[in-house]
């Protein structure tokens, strides 16, 4: 085991919020470890709407949230201009229930209450550069998105806005490192250590790769595991409680709409239509999950709960292909006795310290809308522990590509259409960063050739994340990059990115096919909730083209005889492996015995 080392604080967990921990903590000087046992945005934070919104759901019931969300978000617009993109949403107004007595009146009262609920949520568009709403009348909706159903009162508009998730997520982690912090992702906790007095001081990691272990030390360890976090605080003796809701989203691989839809499903809970990136999202679920938080699946009946309600908005859903599916786990704040749709979407700060285990802190609950409100009241809960005085300054300091204007026009003024295109692309991901790309095509222009067409992704851009965006495997470029996510499901480009992944990090040849053989498996997993008609046929297409016609499968199972550390087919881990004891204890996150009352 590699000798101790000292920091002010690790940082357990690589999603939005422990990446914006880290940030902060690293911009006012700390020394900061941020440990993942995956990679960054693995978990809900790159599984989740992608939307920077509001949060006018919660207007219902959760007034603050609201707010809260819409100040964050008009920060986060500051700090990542280049991530954003503005989504026109309408909110269509539906018939009343049939055998409603005094129907015009009652038609009438639908639409008022609509635009009263919209003029609250008016006071709070300011806050993040919304427009407020407009009132339309059936044939004005109409005109607008003709896929509507016909039988609508009217609608309202609002406007939210979009963002690449993983992006963000990524972008604030390259921030932390570049300002000082050591981000260690496939590193997994297999213990806490604690001083004489019971303090926690420090964690034992170990490489999920090598199997090396490696001990570090800091008066604070923060816990932003997310729904993994009970589990975590159990492994040093400390508790609480969440109530882990289960995220479902399909994914169609060209726009639909233009505009976002509103709609509820069948149990009155609301959802989206909406175009995002190059495609359409739609979803999603809110349901209590019970299962195993490292493999969450969506299922066929939840992708018919979704359709559900989305056909009752846009009957002509039925037209357009799904492409995948993808599921986010939402660490929720825990409650009894509530609907997984009412419970608070606010976050908390738990120290353990009041149970005995100081030097431990966690986080839970949180939205991504609102993630840097809740790094910078972490980082001040973490800086008076380790005596430092320094201010936060992630609401007005830019992220990684957003420290100038983009000059999208000037860089692709003299290229063709389709390179101009990969070019936009490139910049909405990178920012002003995308000039270390132009530069490598400028000095090899077979970097300049696209690796995914779908997107469209080029082998510069892919060779930046390999080697510049703390990557480690295929599946990490695709977040990066979204190589793989577009039509073809990672069809005609992952063998060409895995050879790029390797040339960049030295792999083998063994480990080259193991990479391409699990992006491959990802993408599937996602896929199989939607396969029926078209889907199947194209899905099969998909498959024989590596697995038949390249013989691809008996490689890959020889290459994985060679990589043990390979994700889709794990390596024996020890009896004293936090995945050991997870296997043992699938519901720690729910309950850890002895039973414990409701809060902290």
């Amino acid at each position: 085991m590699a000798g101790r080392t000292e920091h002010d604080v690790i940082i357990l967990g690589g999603g939005v919020n422990g990446a914006g921990i880290a940030r902060d903590c690293a911009l006012r000087g700390m020394r900061v470890l941020l440990v993942e046992r995956n990679d960054l945005a693995k978990g809900a934070s790159g599984a989740n709407t992608g939307m920077i919104h509001g949060g006018i759901r919660y207007l219902r019931y959760d007034v603050h949230t609201t707010k809260m969300a819409c100040t964050d978000s008009g920060f986060i617009q500051k700090i990542a201009p280049h991530l954003l993109f503005r989504i026109p949403f309408i909110v269509p107004v539906a018939k009343p229930p049939p055998g409603a007595k005094f129907k015009t009146l009652f038609d009438t009262i639908y639409l008022e209450f609509a635009e009263v609920f919209f003029e609250a949520y008016d006071q709070y568009q300011p806050l993040k550069r919304g427009k407020p709403h407009t009132r339309l009348s059936r044939e004005e909706a109409l005109a607008l998105e003709p896929g509507l159903n016909p039988e609508i009162l009217g609608a309202v508009t609002m406007d939210e806005w979009g963002i690449d998730p993983m992006r963000l997520t990524v972008e604030n982690a390259i921030d932390a490192h570049e300002n000082g912090a050591i981000v260690q992702t496939y590193t997994e906790l297999v213990a806490f250590e604690k001083d004489a007095s019971g303090a926690v001081c420090g964690v034992v990691v170990e490489d999920r790769r090598s199997g090396a272990r490696e001990r570090h030390s800091a008066p604070v360890v923060v816990n932003a595991t997310g729904a993994w976090g009970p589990r975590t605080a159990a492994l040093a003796g400390a508790w609480y409680r969440l109530r882990p809701g289960k995220g479902v989203h399909i994914v169609y691989p060209q726009r639909i709409s233009n505009f976002g839809l509103v709609m509820d499903g069948a149990d009155g809970r609301q959802m989206f239509l909406m175009p995002h990136e190059n495609g359409t999202i739609v979803g999603t679920t809110d349901d209590d999950y019970y299962g195993d938080l490292d493999n969450p699946r969506a299922t066929e009946d939840e992708v018919k709960y979704i359709l559900q309600g989305a056909r009752r908005v846009f009957p002509a859903i039925d037209k357009h292909r799904m492409s995948r599916t993808y599921v986010g786990i939402r660490p929720t704040l825990w409650a009894w006795a509530k609907n997984e749709d009412r419970l608070s979407r606010e976050h908390e700060i738990y120290d353990h310290a009041s149970q005995g285990v100081p030097g431990l802190l966690s986080v839970c609950g949180g939205k991504l809308a609102a993630y840097r409100q809740l790094a910078e009241e972490v980082s001040n809960v973490v800086a008076a522990k380790v005596g430092n005085r320094a201010a936060c300054t992630t609401w007005q300091r830019p992220l990684p590509g957003a420290e100038d204007k983009v000059d999208v026009e000037g860089w692709t003024r003299s290229l063709t259409a389709r390179s101009r295109l990969a070019v936009a692309r490139m910049a909405f991901r990178h920012g002003t960063r995308t000039a270390r790309m132009l530069e490598a095509i400028a000095a090899d222009p077979r970097q300049g050739a696209h690796t995914c067409r779908c997107e469209p992704v080029c082998e510069a851009e892919v060779r930046y994340a390999a080697k510049a965006e703390l990557s480690t495997r295929l599946v990490d470029v695709r977040r990066r990059t979204r190589l793989g996510m577009g039509a073809c499901g990672g069809t005609r480009c992952l063998a060409r990115g895995s050879q790029l992944l390797a040339e960049e990090r030295g792999l083998s040849a063994a480990e080259q096919l193991v990479e391409l053989g699990d992006a491959m498996t990802a993408r599937f997993v996602g896929r199989r909730p939607v396969l029926e008609g078209a889907n199947l046929a194209t899905e099969e297409l998909n498959q024989a083209t590596h697995f038949l016609a390249a013989n691809f499968g008996p490689f890959v199972r020889a290459a994985r005889a060679q990589v043990p550390w390979s994700t889709s087919v794990p390596a024996p881990v020890p009896a004293d492996s936090p995945t050991a004891r997870g296997r043992a204890q699938r519901r720690a996150d729910v309950v850890v015995p002895p039973p414990v009352p409701d809060r902290a």
